[in-house]
């Protein structure tokens, strides 16, 4: 027994340099293959020359693997998912594992907005809340993929007026792009012919480590805000935009996140994006760095918008047996999801999330993963500072 326990804890982490072919443990497309809703499910890959590579399937956009360098050049899984469509879809209620969310993000408080005059009842699925797009929201629809290369997939979706309550047609398209400097980019684009709200991210579940049956309380987490929006007993933003001094929330100087993980009753909040540490190269916010003292594996975050939700695993419920066989303890991952505020339609001193016919929705989000061997190496340190938003 405790050799197929140690056989399936190695799948994850496979030794290899960026010259080479890594043969990394991906899953097996025919697990995927299947309709849904009268539409085929399938399982695509992207990668880059160095090796990073991830799966993502189109039934809910979700990152299914991850794979990327750790400081001994061994590739780690670091985000949590299933190695068959089957547990996707069965375990939609409350996980959201890999998932693109919309059409809109985060929460909606009594599952209800106004444009203008007119008032819209959406999908309620937390309570009298409506949460990540309702009942089925865009982690549970099959989005029409198109592999444009290697590296790079593109996924689309006709989101019909009326669809889970909200108004309009809205076209939407999310590409994924393996970097060369070993980040994933994902670019949201949206168009609609009405007025709509519109608030795309993705629910990536992350541990750095490369071992998902551990925490990630040693996990060392930066994010870049100065203040947060408080909530009520139901998770609805109260309106207020707070001061994280003295605070459990205060993550401005890099700390454990279980070091006040208990005094914060568990991490599920919205962060106001300080926007003055830009990416030299791409003019992108830095909104958080989380690395793992395990695999020395570090990850940036870099974004267009104004907020960042940081979940921590607290619904995770420790029965949840994923990919290579092992079971998903509570806060065994945490979240880094780029969005606009949550209940912002009905918040007017928030960020507006209002889409109108003519105009153009983007918004885009990259997880970037290096270390100083990855830098130094092959000539890639330019690279991998600007692309990490390394400021001088």
């Amino acid at each position: 027994m405790k050799k197929v326990l140690f056989a399936l804890s190695a799948l994850a982490m496979v030794a290899c340099t960026s010259k080479q072919q890594c043969q990394l443990p991906l899953a097996d497309k025919a697990n995927f293959a299947k309709e849904v809703d009268g539409k085929q499910v399938s399982l695509f890959t992207i990668k880059n020359d160095a090796g990073v590579t991830a799966q993502i399937t189109n039934y809910g956009g979700r990152i299914v693997n991850l794979f990327v360098p750790d400081k001994n050049g061994a590739f780690q899984d670091v985000v949590m998912g299933f190695d068959n469509l089957d547990q996707y879809q069965s375990s939609n209620d409350g996980l959201y594992f890999g998932a693109l969310i919309g059409r809109y993000g985060n929460r909606i408080g009594g599952a209800s907005f106004k444009i203008g005059e007119e008032t819209f009842n959406v999908d309620a699925n937390e309570r009298r809340n409506s949460l990540h797009g309702g009942k089925k929201g865009y982690f549970a629809v099959v989005w029409d993929g198109k592999q444009l290369n290697d590296s790079t997939l593109e996924l689309s979706y006709l989101s019909a007026d009326g669809e889970a309550g909200f108004p309009g047609n809205l076209n939407v398209k999310v590409v994924y792009t393996i970097t060369k400097c070993n980040a994933i980019k994902i670019e949201y684009f949206a168009e609609t012919d009405k007025p709509t709200v519109c608030n795309l991210t993705n629910h990536s579940f992350f541990n750095l480590s490369g071992d998902a049956s551990t925490t990630i309380n040693d996990h060392v987490l930066m994010i870049n805000a100065d203040s947060y929006t408080p909530v009520d007993w139901s998770l609805i933003p109260t309106g207020e935009i707070a001061s994280l001094d003295n605070t459990p929330l205060d993550f401005r100087t890099p700390t454990a996140i279980g070091e006040r993980i208990d005094k914060a009753h568990g991490y599920d909040h919205n962060y106001v994006l300080n926007d003055s540490v830009k990416c030299c190269k791409s003019g992108l916010t830095l909104a958080a760095t989380v690395t793992s003292p395990v695999s020395g594996i570090t990850m940036k975050v870099l974004t267009n918008e104004p907020g960042l939700q940081f979940y921590s695993g607290n619904f995770i419920s420790g029965k949840e047996t994923g990919k290579y066989g092992k079971l998903y303890p509570r806060r065994g991952a945490l979240c880094l999801e780029t969005q606009h505020f949550p209940d912002s339609p009905n918040k007017e001193n928030f960020p507006s999330v209002v889409l109108n016919p003519g105009e153009k929705y983007y918004s885009v989000c990259v997880y970037a993963f290096c270390n100083k061997e990855c830098c130094e190496k092959d000539g890639n340190k330019e690279c991998c500072e600007k692309e990490n938003c390394e400021n001088k």
